[in-house]
């Protein structure tokens, strides 16, 4: 296993990042703890240590970033984790949002289409202790041999909501998923009626990477 050290500076850093994410709004304790846990600066090369707990996205390689912590923390409060859900994510990325779910007990079910980004995010949040299930795919079409989930969380901006992820939820379930153009998206939290059909709600607008599949851009 690597050696991840895990200072007294860092979780200072973190706690005043925690502080940050309340003044702007994030209120759900679960997920404030959760932040507050996983080690951010883990992801980053040791060189761009200072910019770990700002709140901002960063480059991780292959065209992708790390979310901005309060993105993270947004959409995991809006997903309203209960421990023990079956959730479905959309787009590893760099595992940070996967280790936040976690925290929260979440049983969870990962899909990442990028070979190197799958791999190097498997391995990596293998070595810090987080366990996960991890597929290589078109995550715009889920994992319906996998299906129904509690919650899908879809970490891509996305033209339209994809019915098949739709399709994948339990009755009752939710999904939050930001819709719109490749530039700036609507976050939309989604709730499935037991007929099938679904309620949606808009919430605040972000901008993140596009997400690419069948069912998307």
């Amino acid at each position: 296993m690597a050696t991840f050290e895990d200072s007294y500076k860092h979780q200072g850093q973190r706690k005043q990042l925690v502080n940050e994410l309340k003044k702007k709004g994030i209120s759900d304790a679960g997920v404030l703890a959760a932040i507050g846990k996983v080690p951010r600066h883990f992801f980053f090369e040791r060189t761009f240590h200072e910019f770990a707990y700002k709140d901002q996205a960063f480059p991780i390689g292959d065209g992708q970033t790390i979310s901005h912590p309060f993105t993270v923390a947004y959409q995991s409060q809006v997903l309203h984790v209960q421990k023990g859900e079956k959730i479905l994510e959309i787009g590893t990325g760099s595992g940070y949002q996967a280790c936040v779910l976690l925290e929260l007990g979440a049983k969870l079910y990962t899909i990442e289409r990028q070979a190197n980004l799958y791999h190097k995010t498997k391995a990596f949040l293998h070595e810090m202790g987080y366990r996960a299930h991890f597929f290589l795919g078109d995550g715009s079409k889920g994992l319906p041999s996998h299906a129904p989930f509690d919650k899908i969380i879809v970490t891509a901006g996305a033209p339209f909501v994809p019915p098949a992820l739709v399709s994948q939820l339990k009755a009752g379930g939710i999904m939050i998923i930001p819709v719109g153009d490749e530039k700036n998206q609507r976050m939309l939290s989604v709730i499935k009626k037991t007929d099938g059909s679904f309620d949606q709600v808009e919430l605040d607008s972000f901008r993140f990477v596009p997400l690419i599949g069948d069912n998307a851009w």
